[in-house]
Protein backbone atom coordinates (compact mmCIF):
# COMPACT_ATOMS: atom_id res chain seq x y z
CA UNK A 1 0.00 0.00 0.00
CA UNK A 2 0.68 3.61 0.07
CA UNK A 3 2.76 5.47 2.72
CA UNK A 4 1.10 6.02 5.46
CA UNK A 5 0.89 9.52 6.29
CA UNK A 6 -0.72 11.62 9.51
CA UNK A 7 -3.06 13.74 7.75
CA UNK A 8 -6.33 14.41 9.17
CA UNK A 9 -9.19 12.44 8.44
CA UNK A 10 -11.86 15.11 6.77
CA UNK A 11 -15.60 14.29 6.93
CA UNK A 12 -18.43 13.28 9.56
CA UNK A 13 -19.16 10.12 10.67
CA UNK A 14 -21.86 8.24 8.79
CA UNK A 15 -24.48 6.03 10.23
CA UNK A 16 -22.61 3.22 9.11
CA UNK A 17 -25.34 0.97 8.28
CA UNK A 18 -24.63 -1.63 5.52
CA UNK A 19 -25.37 -5.07 3.85
CA UNK A 20 -23.83 -7.71 1.68
CA UNK A 21 -24.75 -7.14 -2.09
CA UNK A 22 -25.92 -3.75 -1.16
CA UNK A 23 -23.97 -1.93 -3.81
CA UNK A 24 -24.15 -4.76 -6.26
CA UNK A 25 -25.50 -2.84 -9.09
CA UNK A 26 -22.62 0.13 -8.90
CA UNK A 27 -19.97 -2.27 -8.57
CA UNK A 28 -21.09 -4.13 -11.27
CA UNK A 29 -21.45 -0.96 -13.15
CA UNK A 30 -17.81 0.36 -12.37
CA UNK A 31 -16.65 -3.02 -13.55
CA UNK A 32 -18.96 -2.74 -17.24
CA UNK A 33 -19.25 0.51 -17.82
CA UNK A 34 -16.24 1.64 -20.86
CA UNK A 35 -14.67 4.88 -19.26
CA UNK A 36 -14.09 2.88 -15.71
CA UNK A 37 -13.13 -0.46 -16.98
CA UNK A 38 -10.54 1.24 -19.48
CA UNK A 39 -9.25 2.72 -16.57
CA UNK A 40 -8.63 0.27 -14.59
CA UNK A 41 -7.09 -1.82 -16.97
CA UNK A 42 -5.15 1.40 -18.54
CA UNK A 43 -3.02 2.33 -15.31
CA UNK A 44 -0.20 0.88 -13.68
CA UNK A 45 -1.40 -1.04 -10.57
CA UNK A 46 -4.67 0.51 -10.18
CA UNK A 47 -5.38 1.57 -6.75
CA UNK A 48 -9.37 2.31 -5.97
CA UNK A 49 -10.58 3.77 -2.68
CA UNK A 50 -14.09 2.29 -0.97
CA UNK A 51 -14.64 5.74 1.27
CA UNK A 52 -17.35 5.49 3.92
CA UNK A 53 -17.68 1.39 4.09
CA UNK A 54 -19.66 1.64 7.29
CA UNK A 55 -19.83 -0.74 10.42
CA UNK A 56 -18.51 -3.85 8.54
CA UNK A 57 -16.20 -4.09 5.52
CA UNK A 58 -18.10 -6.56 3.31
CA UNK A 59 -18.72 -3.84 0.70
CA UNK A 60 -15.40 -3.45 0.43
CA UNK A 61 -14.55 -7.11 0.09
CA UNK A 62 -17.03 -7.34 -2.52
CA UNK A 63 -16.02 -4.53 -4.74
CA UNK A 64 -12.02 -5.96 -4.48
CA UNK A 65 -13.70 -9.03 -5.50
CA UNK A 66 -15.68 -7.98 -8.50
CA UNK A 67 -12.51 -5.56 -10.25
CA UNK A 68 -10.39 -8.25 -9.81
CA UNK A 69 -11.91 -9.77 -12.72
CA UNK A 70 -11.83 -6.87 -14.73
CA UNK A 71 -8.13 -6.01 -13.49
CA UNK A 72 -6.40 -9.27 -11.25
CA UNK A 73 -4.19 -6.67 -9.84
CA UNK A 74 -6.28 -4.13 -8.69
CA UNK A 75 -5.62 -2.81 -5.18
CA UNK A 76 -8.76 -1.72 -3.00
CA UNK A 77 -8.49 0.69 0.05
CA UNK A 78 -11.43 0.63 2.80
CA UNK A 79 -11.65 4.10 4.47
CA UNK A 80 -13.63 5.44 7.46
CA UNK A 81 -13.65 7.63 10.04
CA UNK A 82 -14.27 5.96 13.19
CA UNK A 83 -11.26 3.86 14.00
CA UNK A 84 -13.42 1.24 15.59
CA UNK A 85 -14.60 0.43 12.36
CA UNK A 86 -11.31 0.30 10.84
CA UNK A 87 -10.32 -2.27 13.29
CA UNK A 88 -13.52 -4.42 12.94
CA UNK A 89 -12.56 -4.37 9.77
CA UNK A 90 -8.48 -5.56 9.95
CA UNK A 91 -9.55 -9.34 10.07
CA UNK A 92 -11.01 -9.06 6.70
CA UNK A 93 -7.73 -7.67 5.00
CA UNK A 94 -5.78 -9.21 2.86
CA UNK A 95 -2.23 -6.94 1.73
CA UNK A 96 -1.46 -5.70 -0.35
CA UNK A 97 -4.82 -6.24 -2.71
CA UNK A 98 -7.56 -5.13 -0.10
CA UNK A 99 -6.30 -3.04 3.18
CA UNK A 100 -8.35 -0.71 5.17
CA UNK A 101 -7.80 2.57 7.04
CA UNK A 102 -8.29 5.44 9.00
CA UNK A 103 -9.65 8.34 6.35
CA UNK A 104 -12.15 10.62 4.74
CA UNK A 105 -12.05 12.92 2.18
CA UNK A 106 -8.50 13.55 2.05
CA UNK A 107 -8.49 9.94 1.15
CA UNK A 108 -5.89 9.32 3.89
CA UNK A 109 -3.13 10.68 1.57
CA UNK A 110 -3.46 7.99 -1.21
CA UNK A 111 -3.64 8.75 -4.84
CA UNK A 112 -6.76 6.43 -6.09
CA UNK A 113 -7.33 5.81 -10.21
CA UNK A 114 -10.81 5.57 -8.98
CA UNK A 115 -13.08 6.23 -5.96
CA UNK A 116 -16.53 4.54 -4.61
CA UNK A 117 -18.13 7.18 -2.35
CA UNK A 118 -21.78 5.60 -1.54
CA UNK A 119 -24.03 6.45 1.07
CA UNK A 120 -21.62 9.32 2.29
CA UNK A 121 -22.82 12.61 1.25
CA UNK A 122 -26.44 12.08 2.46
CA UNK A 123 -25.82 13.79 5.58
CA UNK A 124 -24.36 17.02 4.18
CA UNK A 125 -25.72 20.01 3.09
CA UNK A 126 -25.95 20.19 -1.52
CA UNK A 127 -23.79 23.35 -0.93
CA UNK A 128 -21.33 21.01 0.24
CA UNK A 129 -21.61 18.47 -2.39
CA UNK A 130 -18.71 20.59 -4.42
CA UNK A 131 -16.37 20.82 -2.35
CA UNK A 132 -16.22 16.98 -1.18
CA UNK A 133 -16.20 16.37 -4.68
CA UNK A 134 -13.04 18.64 -5.14
CA UNK A 135 -11.08 17.41 -2.23
CA UNK A 136 -11.55 13.90 -3.20
CA UNK A 137 -10.56 14.56 -7.17
CA UNK A 138 -7.58 17.11 -5.93
CA UNK A 139 -6.29 13.99 -4.22
CA UNK A 140 -6.16 11.79 -7.40
CA UNK A 141 -4.47 11.80 -10.90
CA UNK A 142 -5.53 13.93 -13.92
CA UNK A 143 -7.88 10.81 -15.20
CA UNK A 144 -9.07 9.93 -12.05
CA UNK A 145 -12.59 9.38 -11.31
CA UNK A 146 -15.22 9.22 -8.75
CA UNK A 147 -18.43 7.38 -8.50
CA UNK A 148 -20.70 9.13 -6.05
CA UNK A 149 -24.49 8.09 -5.07
CA UNK A 150 -26.77 6.52 -2.56
CA UNK A 151 -28.91 3.28 -2.10
CA UNK A 152 -31.52 1.87 -0.02
CA UNK A 153 -30.82 -0.32 2.82
CA UNK A 154 -30.83 -3.61 0.83
CA UNK A 155 -29.66 -2.39 -3.26
CA UNK A 156 -33.02 -2.10 -4.72
CA UNK A 157 -32.67 1.14 -5.63
CA UNK A 158 -29.21 2.91 -6.45
CA UNK A 159 -28.38 6.04 -8.35
CA UNK A 160 -24.89 7.76 -8.63
CA UNK A 161 -22.95 10.30 -10.54
CA UNK A 162 -19.91 9.76 -12.23
CA UNK A 163 -17.22 13.17 -11.77
CA UNK A 164 -13.98 13.32 -13.52
CA UNK A 165 -11.49 16.46 -12.61
CA UNK A 166 -13.42 18.45 -15.07
CA UNK A 167 -17.12 17.93 -13.51
CA UNK A 168 -19.75 15.22 -13.35
CA UNK A 169 -19.99 13.19 -16.40
CA UNK A 170 -23.06 11.35 -16.36
CA UNK A 171 -26.26 10.36 -13.79
CA UNK A 172 -27.35 6.20 -13.35
CA UNK A 173 -30.68 5.25 -12.13
CA UNK A 174 -30.83 1.82 -11.72
CA UNK A 175 -33.46 -0.48 -9.65
CA UNK A 176 -34.89 -3.95 -9.41
CA UNK A 177 -37.72 -4.18 -12.26
CA UNK A 178 -39.26 -6.83 -10.54
CA UNK A 179 -42.07 -5.64 -8.19
CA UNK A 180 -41.56 -1.60 -9.47
CA UNK A 181 -44.70 0.54 -9.58
CA UNK A 182 -43.08 3.29 -11.16
CA UNK A 183 -39.19 4.35 -12.16
CA UNK A 184 -39.83 8.04 -10.36
CA UNK A 185 -39.59 5.34 -6.50
CA UNK A 186 -35.63 6.19 -7.30
CA UNK A 187 -36.42 10.03 -6.19
CA UNK A 188 -35.82 9.09 -2.76
CA UNK A 189 -32.49 7.57 -3.63
CA UNK A 190 -31.13 10.30 -5.80
CA UNK A 191 -27.33 11.65 -4.71
CA UNK A 192 -27.27 14.70 -2.35
CA UNK A 193 -26.45 16.69 -5.75
CA UNK A 194 -29.68 16.37 -7.32
CA UNK A 195 -32.03 15.18 -4.25
CA UNK A 196 -33.68 18.37 -3.62
CA UNK A 197 -33.98 19.23 -7.42
CA UNK A 198 -36.79 16.94 -7.75
CA UNK A 199 -39.48 19.66 -8.19
CA UNK A 200 -40.97 21.30 -11.43
CA UNK A 201 -38.31 23.65 -13.40
CA UNK A 202 -35.71 21.18 -12.49
CA UNK A 203 -34.30 19.02 -15.49
CA UNK A 204 -34.12 15.79 -13.34
CA UNK A 205 -37.69 16.24 -11.88
CA UNK A 206 -38.31 16.63 -15.96
CA UNK A 207 -36.77 13.23 -16.16
CA UNK A 208 -38.13 11.20 -13.74
CA UNK A 209 -41.80 12.62 -14.82
CA UNK A 210 -40.75 11.37 -18.79
CA UNK A 211 -39.80 7.99 -17.24
CA UNK A 212 -42.74 7.18 -15.47
CA UNK A 213 -45.09 8.49 -18.49
CA UNK A 214 -43.13 5.95 -20.64
CA UNK A 215 -43.11 3.49 -18.24
CA UNK A 216 -47.19 3.56 -18.46
CA UNK A 217 -47.18 3.39 -22.18
CA UNK A 218 -45.06 0.51 -22.44
CA UNK A 219 -47.03 -1.41 -19.58
CA UNK A 220 -48.50 -3.53 -22.50
CA UNK A 221 -44.84 -4.99 -22.97
CA UNK A 222 -45.44 -6.36 -19.33
CA UNK A 223 -46.90 -9.01 -21.18
CA UNK A 224 -43.21 -10.11 -22.11
CA UNK A 225 -41.52 -9.73 -18.90
CA UNK A 226 -40.69 -6.62 -16.95
CA UNK A 227 -37.51 -6.68 -18.49
CA UNK A 228 -39.26 -6.28 -22.13
CA UNK A 229 -41.33 -2.88 -20.51
CA UNK A 230 -38.49 -1.48 -18.73
CA UNK A 231 -36.00 -1.69 -22.57
CA UNK A 232 -39.23 -0.23 -24.04
CA UNK A 233 -39.62 2.43 -21.72
CA UNK A 234 -35.62 3.54 -22.57
CA UNK A 235 -36.54 3.73 -26.16
CA UNK A 236 -39.75 5.83 -25.76
CA UNK A 237 -37.21 8.16 -23.52
CA UNK A 238 -35.10 8.31 -26.13
CA UNK A 239 -37.66 9.08 -28.49
CA UNK A 240 -38.54 11.89 -26.75
CA UNK A 241 -35.09 13.15 -26.88
CA UNK A 242 -33.45 11.82 -23.83
CA UNK A 243 -30.22 11.25 -24.52
CA UNK A 244 -30.15 7.87 -23.44
CA UNK A 245 -26.72 6.36 -22.63
CA UNK A 246 -25.28 2.66 -22.54
CA UNK A 247 -26.13 -0.87 -24.36
CA UNK A 248 -29.53 -2.79 -23.87
CA UNK A 249 -27.34 -5.20 -22.06
CA UNK A 250 -26.61 -2.44 -19.26
CA UNK A 251 -30.60 -1.24 -19.80
CA UNK A 252 -32.25 -4.52 -19.32
CA UNK A 253 -30.96 -4.66 -15.81
CA UNK A 254 -33.05 -1.87 -14.68
CA UNK A 255 -30.12 0.79 -15.16
CA UNK A 256 -30.92 4.13 -17.05
CA UNK A 257 -27.61 6.48 -17.83
CA UNK A 258 -28.10 9.67 -18.83
CA UNK A 259 -25.35 12.68 -19.54
CA UNK A 260 -25.08 14.89 -16.57
CA UNK A 261 -26.16 18.31 -18.67
CA UNK A 262 -29.40 16.52 -18.99
CA UNK A 263 -30.41 16.82 -15.36
CA UNK A 264 -27.71 19.33 -14.19
CA UNK A 265 -29.25 21.81 -11.29
CA UNK A 266 -30.80 24.97 -12.81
Amino acid sequence: MAHRTKLTPVGAPTRGTTNPNRLRRVDRWIASSPRTSRLLRAVDAPLVVDLGYGASPVTTVELARRLRRVRPDVRVLGLELDPVRVEAALPAAAPPLLDFRRGGFELAGTRPVLVRAFNVLRQYAEDEVAGAWGLMLDSMPAEGLLVEGTCDEIGRLSSWVLVGRAGPVSLTLSMRLAGLERPSTVAERLPKALIHRNVPGERVHDLLTALDACWATAAPHQAFGVRSRWLETARLLAARGWPVLGPPSRIRLGELTVPWPAVAPA
